[in-house]
Formats: C-alpha cells, structure tokens, sequence
C-alpha cells in the first residue's frame, strides 16, 4: 500500500510508475485519490472546528448562567452542532473507505533499475550458473517417470484428493526431507531464524502482505471461518509484526520459515498436469527479512546470494532474471527470479523468486521502525524463496538421471541420505 503522502507529496511520481506498467486504468485512480484526500482533510478540519465551536458555546452558555442571563439562543445555536458533526463524519467516513479501496491496490513504486517490458517474455537475464545438460537419452515426463519408478503415486493420491496432489514415497520423500535439512541448515548458519507458522491466517492479517485482488483466487478459504490457508509462509511471517512499533537496533529480523503451501493454481495441461512441479499443496523455506530503508537494496542482494548457495550446491544449472515491469505483479518494487534448468524440456523454469517490497507492505500493516532519536517510519520488508522441495525435485529428477532409471543424489545431500548415492533404477 502506498503511505497517502506519497499522493501529497509527489502524485507524478506515481503517475510516472503506473506508465512503465503500461497501467492506464489506475492513473485515474491517482487524481481520484489526490482529489477525495482534499475532500477527506477539509471535512476534518470542518469536524475540528466545529467541535472548538461547541465547547465555545458550551461556555458561553456557562457564563450566561452565571450571570442569570437567557440561554435559550445559544443553546439552540449548541443543539445544531452535533447534527452537523454527525453528517461531516458519515461523509469523513465514505472518503477514507474509498481512498483506502485504491490505495491498497495502487501496485508499489518501482526501483529505476527494473527493466521496461510488457510481459514475462522481456524479463531481462542477468547471469547464468552452470552448464545446462543435454540428454543423451529420451527423458520421460518426470510424473511418468516417478509414478512408474514407485517414487510417487499421483493416481491413488487423485482418488483421495483430486488432480494436482500426490504421494512421495520411500527414497523420494527422504530426499525431500534431505533438501529441506540441507535449506535449513544453510540459513540458520547465517543467522536466519528458523519459523514455522500457522498454516492458516485471518483475512486482515493476508491483506497486510498481498493484494487480495491479485491473490484471493489461489487461495483456499475455510468455509464459514475468517481463515486461509497460506500460500508461503512469507505471508504469516510478513504480518507477525502488523500495527507493531520495531526498535531500529532489533533491525534486521531474519526469518527461515518452513511450512506447507496451499495453492489452487495448477499446472497448465501438459507436462504438468501429473507431476510435482505446480501443485496445489507443497513444502517450501521461504526467507523473510524486516529491514531498514537503507539497509534494504544490501539485503535484496543477500536473498539471492542464499538462493543462488542453495543451487549451486545441489550442482541444478540455473540462471537469474530480473523480472520487467510488465510482470512484476503489484507488492514488489524488483524483483529477481532463479530458473532452473530442466533438461528433457530444454527450458529454464522458475524455482525461486525473490523480492523487496519496500514500504509496501509495512504501509498496508502498520509495521514501523523507532529510530534512536524516537523517529518513526515504516519498515522495509523482503522475502525470497530458499528452496520449494517439489520444483527442486524435479530439478534433480531431470538433471541428474541416469539412463538405467537411477537418480544420482547430490553430493550436499548424500549426508542426509545416509550417505546414499543414488535412489531408484529398474525393478
């Protein structure tokens, strides 16, 4: 959400962003807020006003008394005020309702360095790691290969649950867990707090981190209960701390957080109709940073370096995109995805995405900061993905697959394989 003096302020600067996105519609939203605010704070005025004149009369009324004079005027004149306060107010009230409707879905300011394009297709490549393998036999759709394997069990776990669920089994899901131990590890050993939320939040405590108009159509809401559940755990860590005050020295608060992510989304029809790639329950580690503004661009950079440790020591070629404002979605000021690569379909797809928010969120859940000389602003918040198990799985599965079936664990993992090199092969 932007803070309504940014509209005061410098509404240009808004207009300015809204046109890199090529976001016609809001800019008149900008005037219309600029405009209602206007409104909003003259009838406030009027409101102040009014109620120093009622406590004027109110004295005056007093002092008539006193003297034995006759009040009935004035306490005629004193009867009107709180009719009209009472009007001023209903209005006060449809002003801030509406200016807050377009404020919590004007999308963030973005950083000047985030590339200009209309979609997904002009994300603009920044590196690659790795050397992306090329097969050197006929790869099956990795669902295929694993439900043949008995690694997973995407028809029973339909039977019970519906399209886009599934079962791990035996090595499989060892390796999951392996993967998880290794992300957590790697992030607690640089000061990350490990976190494991709530699997389900309150619609206030969603709309702190995302825009629901963007989001609310994933999501599974509980019947009857003001309850989702979460679609990353960055969204209950984003709003641990709404309408909360955070000492500057505490700054920055680093979480790891590990939960079960819970998404309607589904993969498009094709390769991942029955696999384990985009799915509507799956496990991830999210990172999650409260920052202060100027440490916040250093801290964008660190999410990403952790990410990009994580893949390199699972030996997956990867490469980094700074995504375009065309596709940048409405809660980040940048952001970065890491796309590994996936060898039977030649392509790089996306594993990680990592973002600062700036003010963004802090704005929508009354997060701020105390600075020393008691100052207060609103926090900076980011968040990136570690590692989601099911895409990092399929990653392996793909990059390191053996012809005879076997899958090859990496080395980073074999520690917590029991010192196991391969899972699967032919039965």
């Amino acid at each position: 959400m932007l803070d309504i003096n940014l509209l005061r302020e410098n509404p240009k600067s808004v207009l300015d962003d809204l046109r890199k996105r090529g976001d016609e519609e809001k800019e008149a939203w900008v005037d219309e807020v600029v405009k209602k605010d206007e409104e909003y704070r003259k009838f406030l005025q009027e409101s102040q006003q009014l109620r120093k004149k009622r406590n004027e009369i109110t004295a005056e009324i007093d002092k008539l008394r006193r003297e034995k004079k006759d009040t009935k005027t004035k306490i005629e004149e004193a009867k009107k005020i709180p009719v009209k306060i009472k009007e001023i107010e209903a209005e006060t009230v449809k002003l801030k309702e509406r200016i807050d409707f377009l404020l919590m879905r004007l999308p963030n300011i973005m950083h000047e360095s985030v590339p200009v394009g209309e979609d997904d297709s002009e994300n603009v490549e920044l590196k690659k790691w790795g050397k992306p393998l090329k097969p050197k036999f006929k790869m099956k759709p990795h669902g295929e290969f694993l439900q043949e394997a008995g690694l997973a069990d995407f028809e029973r776990a339909a039977k019970v649950s519906g399209a886009g669920f599934y079962f791990l089994m035996g090595d499989l899901a060892l390796l999951e867990q392996a993967i998880t131990q290794f992300a957590i590890r790697h992030l607690v050993k640089k000061g990350y707090t490990l976190v494991e939320p709530p699997l389900m939040i309150r619609r206030e405590a969603y709309e702190t981190v995302t825009d629901l108009d963007d989001f609310e159509s994933v999501m599974y809401k509980i019947e009857g209960e003001d309850l989702y559940l979460i679609a990353t755990s960055e969204h209950p860590m984003g709003s641990m701390y709404m309408n909360e005050i955070i000492d500057e020295d505490k700054l920055p608060i680093k979480f790891a957080g590990i939960s079960s992510c819970f998404r309607k989304e589904i993969g498009a029809h094709g390769v991942d109709t029955r696999g384990i790639f985009r799915v509507h329950q799956f496990n991830k580690i999210e990172q999650f940073i409260f920052s202060k503004p100027e440490d916040s661009w250093r801290l964008h950079e660190e999410l990403l370096k952790n990410a990009e440790e994580i893949f390199q020591a699972l030996e997956i070629p990867y490469r980094v995109v700074s995504i375009c404002t065309g596709d940048i979605g409405t809660v980040a000021a940048k952001k970065y995805d890491i796309e590994a690569w996936m060898p039977r379909e030649g392509e790089y797809k996306e594993v990680v995405s990592c973002s600062n928010c700036t003010t963004y969120q802090a704005v929508r859940g009354n997060i701020k900061i105390r600075r020393k000389n008691g100052d207060k602003e609103h926090a900076h918040t980011l968040n990136s993905t570690a590692i989601a198990t099911s895409r990092a799985l399929r990653a392996i599965i793909e990059n390191f697959q053996e012809e005879d079936g076997r899958i090859r664990i990496p080395k980073a993992l074999q520690h917590y394989m029991d010192g196991k090199e391969f899972i699967g092969g032919k039965k």
